[in-house]
C-alpha cells in the first residue's frame, strides 16, 4: 500500500479538489483508493466528494468502532475516511489507542493499493505527521508568488524532519504546461541551490472555468464531465504516479514507518529499554 500525502503551502489552491478527484481517477486506473481526511482546519473532504459519511474518524478512535467500520464508500469506486473532530484527537489521543488506530491502518494493505492523506496547509507540526507518514508528498502550488514562497517554505520544514522526504510538485491553475514547467524548475533549483534537495515533478492541471458548477454542486469533475481540460489533465497525473513503483520499497514495515511518524518508540527499540 502506498501512502501520499497532499498538501500545500497555503490554502485555496485546490488541494482538496485534486485529492479528491486524483483519488477518483486512480480507481478508475484499476487502484483501490481509499482517501483520509487529514485537514485539521478544514475536514471537508466529505463536501467535495458530495458523499455523506455516517461516521468519522472520532468513532474509530473512541474504540467503540474498527477503522473499517468508519470507511465510508465514495463516487468513482473510491473509499473515503471522513476526518472531523477525528484529526485533532489523532494527535492527542493515548498511546495505546494510537498504536491500536495505526495497527488498524496498516491491515488497510490487504485491500488498499493507494492510501491519500488530504492534510492542512502549512507547516503545521500535525500536518508533518502525517507528510513524515508518506511514501510520496505531492506538493499543489500555484503561480501566485505567495503559493510558491509558502510550497517553498514547507519543503525546507519538511525536509528538517524528513531528510529523504520523496517531494513532487504539481501545479494547478496555470494556462499552460510551459508555465508550469517553468515555475517547477525555478523552485527545484532555488531547493537545489540552499536545501541540496531534488523535487520531482509530477504534471499541471490548467485553468479550467468550466469546473467550477460541478465544484458547486459537490460533484468530483472527473467523473462529471471527462471532457473538461482539469479532467484529462488529473488522469495524466494520475497516470503519472501510477506509472512509479507500485509498491514502497522499504526495509522496515509499514506499521513501523507509522509508529516512527507518529512519534511512537518500538517497543524493541534499545532507548526505550534503558529509560
Amino acid at each position: 500500500m502506498r501512502l501520499v500525502s497532499v498538501t500545500s503551502g497555503k490554502g485555496g489552491v485546490g488541494k482538496t479538489n485534486i485529492s479528491a478527484n486524483l483519488g477518483i481517477a486512480l480507481s478508475q486506473l484499476g487502484y483501490r483508493v481509499v482517501l483520509f481526511d487529514a485537514d485539521l482546519g478544514l475536514a471537508n473532504l466529505d463536501v467535495v466528494l458530495g458523499a455523506n459519511a455516517e461516521y468519522s474518524l472520532h468513532h474509530a478512535l473512541d474504540g467503540n468502532m474498527c477503522l473499517g467500520d468508519v470507511i465510508a464508500n465514495g463516487p468513482g469506486g473510491i473509499r473515503f475516511l471522513s476526518g472531523g473532530s477525528g484529526v485533532s484527537k489523532l494527535i492527542n489521543v493515548s498511546r495505546k489507542r494510537l498504536q491500536n488506530f495505526l495497527l488498524e491502518l496498516s491491515q488497510l494493505e490487504t485491500s488498499t493499493d493507494v492510501l491519500i492523506f488530504d492534510t492542512g496547509a502549512g507547516v503545521d507540526q500535525r500536518v508533518l505527521t502525517f507528510l513524515r507518514a508518506a511514501d510520496e508528498v505531492l506538493i499543489v502550488v500555484t503561480p501566485d508568488p505567495a503559493s510558491i514562497a509558502d510550497a517553498y517554505a514547507t519543503i525546507k520544514v519538511l525536509l528538517r524532519n524528513k531528510k529523504n522526504a520523496n517531494i513532487q510538485i504539481l501545479m494547478n491553475q496555470v494556462e499552460h504546461e510551459r508555465q508550469a514547467e517553468v515555475i517547477y524548475r525555478k523552485l527545484n533549483d532555488i531547493a537545489g541551490h540552499f536545501l541540496e534537495a531534488n523535487l520531482s515533478y509530477t504534471g499541471s492541471i490548467r485553468h479550467d472555468s468550466e469546473i467550477v458548477p460541478f465544484i458547486r454542486a459537490r460533484h468530483p469533475f472527473v467523473t462529471a464531465d471527462p471532457r473538461l481540460r482539469a479532467s484529462k489533465d488529473i488522469v495524466m497525473v494520475a497516470k503519472t504516479i501510477a506509472k512509479r513503483t507500485s509498491v514502497y520499497e522499504d526495509s522496515q514495515p509499514l506499521i513501523s514507518r507509522l509508529e516512527e511518524a507518529f512519534g511512537i518508540i518500538h517497543a524493541h527499540d534499545p532507548a526505550q529499554t534503558a529509560a
